[in-house]
């Protein structure tokens, strides 16, 4: 399928809206993804991946503007480490709302990433709401670097498979991740 990056951005918001899983590239490595505010979609990514759910999983946000519609009280530091961050950065945040509970870790944090590439970027502005982003593997098994790394159970697991990036065969990393606490401090988890 020869899909515009526009066409595949609208089917993945279709599927997206429907509650549906994606499989798509983001500025790190391939995530399975979907609407981050419905329970039952969040439930399907646990089942696909057969992760436990207390292991928390991020988001992807288009802009810093919004981490006030998810987080109670957005740090100065996290704007600031986002402006600087020439890696992709994950940084979790205490006192999440407005997101399906099963994505909160203790304190009600939340894990959020502002995705520097444009493909990411144009799906999470136009989707308007966070995009569930985790490693698209069965738990337990390594993340899979390329696209031709994804196994098949987890390729017929979701219901729209972005063509967009399926043939780069560049090896891509997981995102540094920084827990920023509501007290100040900070760790610096990967």
């Amino acid at each position: 399928m020869n899909l515009t990056i526009q066409d595949d951005i609208n089917r993945a918001i279709e599927t997206l809206a429907k509650g549906g899983l994606i499989l798509y590239p983001t500025d790190t490595i391939w995530g399975i993804g979907c609407d981050a505010t419905r329970p039952e979609a969040v439930k399907r990514v646990f089942d696909l991946k057969r992760r436990a759910d207390s292991k928390a999983l991020i988001v992807l946000l288009d802009s810093a503007d919004k981490l006030d519609h998810y987080v109670v009280d957005v740090p100065e530091m996290a704007l600031e480490l986002i402006e600087v961050a020439v890696n992709p950065l994950t940084i979790i945040y205490e006192g999440a709302y407005n997101v399906a509970p099963a994505l909160l870790g203790d304190n009600d944090s939340l894990g959020v990433r502002i995705p520097q590439d444009d493909f990411t970027q144009q799906l999470c502005a136009r989707f308007g709401k966070p995009i569930v982003s985790t490693s698209a593997n069965i738990s337990g098994e390594p993340s899979p670097a390329t696209f031709a790394d994804i196994s098949k159970e987890i390729i017929e697991g979701v219901d729209y498979v972005v063509s967009h990036r399926q043939d780069d065969a560049t090896p891509r990393k997981a995102s540094n991740i920084i827990r920023l606490n509501r007290n100040g401090t900070f760790k610096i988890i990967r």
